[in-house]
């Protein structure tokens, strides 16, 4: 007898489950019969009052650059607010780093070419030997850009450099636009630079 009864009760729970998930799916049909075709073509209204809506571009809200002061090779003070209205690619490195050589060419080909199109190349040597080692290796390799010697100050306030090298490019503005680590070829900075000089 128990046994009929729980038989009885599975059942009825089963059928039940059948039942109103059956009525679910016909709603939907219904909704979806009973709803406008959203594939219709738009009335004469319609279209007008599209045309006066402006099209609305995400805007980016880029994070302004820390501005620093740092020395260069000729003992000269650089602050990266001496180059407001220019295009910054601010880039960590030091001698030792093996992708930091491979990108160094690249670096001085862009700023012969972009220079006088208002192009400004600053490189941050993370070297703890400061310009003992720099000095040469900025010979080696013809650099034509400023080079200063990073410190403690500039490696927080660009958010704890962990890989070198790390770069930024910073727009006429003043605001990061772009921060890459590891290596890239000129090409990658020509595509960024083509939208910003």
């Amino acid at each position: 007898m128990k046994q009929i009864r729980n038989i009885s009760i599975i059942f009825f729970i089963f059928s039940g489950i059948i039942i109103s998930s059956c009525s679910t799916a016909e709603n939907n049909s219904e909704a979806k019969t009973s709803s406008p075709a959203t594939n219709q073509i738009p009335s004469v209204e319609q279209k007008a009052a599209m045309r006066e809506k402006p099209e609305m571009k995400p805007q980016v809200n880029y994070p302004m650059a820390p501005n620093f002061e740092l020395v260069n090779a000729d003992g000269k003070r650089i602050r990266l607010s001496d180059f407001k209205g220019k295009v910054v690619i601010l880039d960590f490195w030091a001698t030792w780093c093996g992708p930091c050589r491979m990108e160094i060419p690249g670096y001085v080909d862009l700023y012969k070419k972009y220079n006088s199109k208002g192009l400004e190349i600053i490189g941050v040597s993370l070297d703890r030997d400061g310009w003992t080692p720099v000095r040469p290796f900025m010979e080696q390799y013809n650099i034509n850009y400023p080079i200063v010697i990073g410190d403690m100050d500039i490696v927080q306030a660009y958010g704890g450099i962990q890989s070198i090298p790390t770069t930024f490019i910073i727009n006429r503005n003043g605001e990061v636009v772009e921060r890459k680590i590891g290596a890239r070829p000129p090409e990658y900075f020509e595509q960024i630079l083509s939208n910003l000089l």
